[in-house]
């Protein structure tokens, strides 16, 4: 059985692409949390209260889906958020087993300063660029996320 040489090539050359998203989504996935230490926060856990600040009250099951969490961690960051005083967890009404989360009134300060950080980030991010740049930034990493949904990752399989 012959076995194949290695390549001489670096293995990051292999995935030029893939190798650029990584290195983008570690660095802004950094910034983001430096900016987000300054009000006590980690990442995602300002996603979690975007989404009930935009949409209001949502079973804690759903909050695991839209924002692609697992529960366990969804529980850590509600209870977080909880201590913290910006979220309460309340019984639902139509189904005992079911948990609603929901923003305080203690949030709203929060809220605009997510709002601030969130604004920084994007100036940060995307610096001087024009709109038909960003625009188009944008429509490349939508595609990118396409192509990425539209593969079933092994972890996935049979769920």
């Amino acid at each position: 059985m012959a076995t194949e040489k290695p390549s001489s090539q670096p293995v990051s050359s292999l995935g030029p692409v893939s190798h650029a998203i990584f290195r983008v989504a570690r660095l802004h996935k950094a910034l983001a949390g430096q900016l987000l230490r300054e009000v006590g926060l980690h990442p995602g856990q300002e996603l979690l209260m975007m989404k009930l600040w935009d949409e209001g009250p949502q079973r804690q099951v759903d909050l695991v889906r839209s924002l692609d969490s697992d529960a366990p961690t969804m529980t850590r960051t509600v209870r977080r958020l909880e201590r913290a005083g910006f979220v309460r967890r309340v019984p639902s009404p139509s189904d005992r087993r079911s948990t609603i989360i929901e923003a305080t009134q203690a949030s709203v300060p929060l809220k605009r300063s997510v709002e601030r950080i969130w604004a920084q980030l994007e100036e940060l991010t995307v610096g001087e660029w024009d709109c038909p740049r960003k625009a188009d930034v944008l429509d490349a990493l939508e595609g990118l996320e396409g192509n990425l949904t539209a593969v079933e990752s092994p972890a996935g399989a049979g769920n």
